[in-house]
């Protein structure tokens, strides 16, 4: 199956700026399901965030999806992958 790679940042309450992609089947392209995507991914942090906004979060590329991809797209509807400060420090 291919995917559709977001490529996303928000900030955090304390300055840092999280960075982590979105994966969708490459079908999807409703930029409000993504970020609605993305939204329930962030209510897991225990961590505030600010919103997703359109320039923060943009297609990146397509690949193909892997096994653990697939797992979650299948679950949730989509898949993240944590890139950078999308974990509390406590």
């Amino acid at each position: 199956m291919e995917i559709s790679v977001w490529d996303t940042y928000v900030k955090r309450e304390d300055g840092l700026t999280m960075h982590f992609d979105i994966l969708v089947p490459s079908d999807l392209n409703d930029h409000r399901i993504i970020f609605d995507f993305g939204k329930d991914y962030l209510s897991t942090k225990s961590f505030k965030t600010a919103g997703i906004t359109a320039n923060r979060c943009r297609f990146c590329h397509i690949e193909q999806a892997t096994p653990e991809m697939l797992s979650s797209i299948e679950d949730r509807g989509y898949a993240i992958i944590e890139m950078e400060n999308c974990h509390s420090f406590n």
